[in-house]
């Protein structure tokens, strides 16, 4: 599986978000694949947090998916709110999204694969 990433550079200066990016890798190899395919995957996601909560224990979460074509950057104005009513939100991008890793080829993304993905991720 051959994979593009997206330079943070290129995310720099968005309104409205002042997120520090994090990333996560995921092993991308499934059953269909071949050994020599096998490849790591980055994962994108911003985690928002009220003011002084740092531990994420004892504030609910908000799980903020996309769909497509999207990325996290979609819920900008949703995430304020979120964090201002007390709740932490978490927002990935999912593979081949935002600033996730991005396979080059369309059969690389299936829906069993992106549900392997996220499902990692979490």
């Amino acid at each position: 599986m051959k994979v593009l990433q997206t330079p943070d550079s290129q995310f720099e200066g968005l309104a409205d978000w002042p997120y520090q990016p994090i990333y996560t890798m995921i092993d991308a190899t499934s059953m269909s694949m071949s050994a020599s395919d096998a490849v790591a995957l980055r994962v994108h996601h911003i985690d928002a947090r009220p003011q002084n909560e740092t531990s994420g224990d004892g504030v609910e979460t908000v799980l903020c998916m996309h769909g497509e074509p999207s990325w996290s950057y979609l819920y900008r104005k949703m995430i304020p709110r979120f964090v201002a009513a007390g709740h932490r939100v978490v927002a990935p991008d999912l593979i081949g999204f935002g600033r996730s890793d991005k396979p080059t080829e369309t059969t690389d993304y299936t829906y069993e694969r992106h549900v392997d993905w996220m499902t990692q991720w979490l």
